[in-house]
C-alpha cells in the first residue's frame, strides 16, 4: 500500500531507548510539521509514559509505541503498555496470534517486526524472500502493517525495503538508521507508508535544532 507521500514518525529515541528528556523535547517542537511521533517501551517510567503520550494527543498528534522484544512474554508486557497509555500504533515485537488478538481486542494498529532480528539497538538478518511470506502471513491475519528494520538489514537494504514497500498491500514502516539524505532519496523513491527518525535527530545528522532537522525532513521528503 503506498502513499503518495511516506509519513515521518518522530522517535523520541536514541539506540533504541527513551531518551530521559522526550516530555521537554516534545513540547520544544510539538509546532513542528510532523504529525506522527513516538517512542520505545523502555527509558521511562510508566507514568511519564501514559503523561507523554496524553499531551501528544492534546496536541492532535498520532502517537506511536516501538517495543523492542523477541520473547511473547516480554511482548505482551509491552502491548499492555501500550494499552495503558492509549496509544494509536503498536510497532515491534515478534508475532504470536495472542499478541494481535489482544491488539485487535484493544483497537491497536499492529505493526509487528519481521525476519530474524538480534540485539539493542536491533540487528536484522534473513532472506528478502523469507521476509515477504512473513509479512504477507501476518497481514493475511489482520495486522494493520509491517515494522520493517531495513536499514539494519546485513544484506542490501535498499533491496529489501524495495521489495516489501512494492508488493504488500499494507502500510509498511521503514524503521532505523535513517541519517542522511542519500536515505531519504531512497525512502522517496520507494515510498512507504512511514518512516521513522530518532538517533539521527539526536545526532544532528540533518544540521539544525530538533525541530529544525523535523521541519527540514519533512519539507525534503514532501518537495
Amino acid at each position: 500500500m503506498l502513499s503518495l507521500k511516506p509519513n515521518l514518525i518522530v522517535m523520541l529515541t536514541h539506540k533504541d531507548h527513551t531518551v530521559s528528556n522526550a516530555k521537554e523535547i516534545f513540547l520544544q517542537c510539538k509546532d513542528s510539521k510532523a504529525e506522527y511521533w513516538g517512542f520505545k517501551e523502555v527509558g521511562l517510567p510508566k507514568e511519564e509514559m501514559i503523561e507523554l503520550f496524553g499531551l501528544m494527543k492534546e496536541a492532535n498528534k498520532k502517537t506511536v509505541l516501538e517495543i523492542v522484544c523477541y520473547t511473547e512474554k516480554e511482548s505482551l508486557e509491552g502491548i499492555q503498555t501500550a494499552i495503558d497509555c492509549n496509544c494509536d500504533y503498536v510497532m515491534g515485537t515478534i508475532f504470536t496470534d495472542k499478541i494481535n488478538d489482544l491488539c485487535k481486542k484493544h483497537n491497536l494498529l499492529y505493526m509487528p517486526f519481521v525476519g530474524e532480528i538480534t540485539g539493542r539497538p536491533s540487528i536484522l538478518n534473513g532472506e528478502i524472500d523469507d521476509m515477504l511470506k512473513e509479512a504477507q502471513s501476518y497481514i493475511d491475519k489482520g495486522v494493520y502493517g509491517i515494522d520493517l528494520l531495513g536499514y539494519r538489514y546485513t544484506k542490501d537494504a535498499f533491496l529489501l525495503n524495495k521489495t516489501l514497500a512494492s508488493k504488500l498491500d499494507a502500510p509498511l514502516c521503514i524503521a532505523g538508521s535513517i541519517d542522511s539524505y542519500k536515505r531519504l532519496d531512497e525512502i522517496k523513491e520507494i515510498s512507504p507508508w512511514a518512516f521513522t527518525i530518532g538517533g539521527a535527530f539526536f545526532e544532528n545528522k540533518f544540521n539544525g535544532s530538533f525541530k529544525e532537522q523535523i521541519d527540514k525532513v519533512c519539507n525534503y521528503i514532501n518537495d
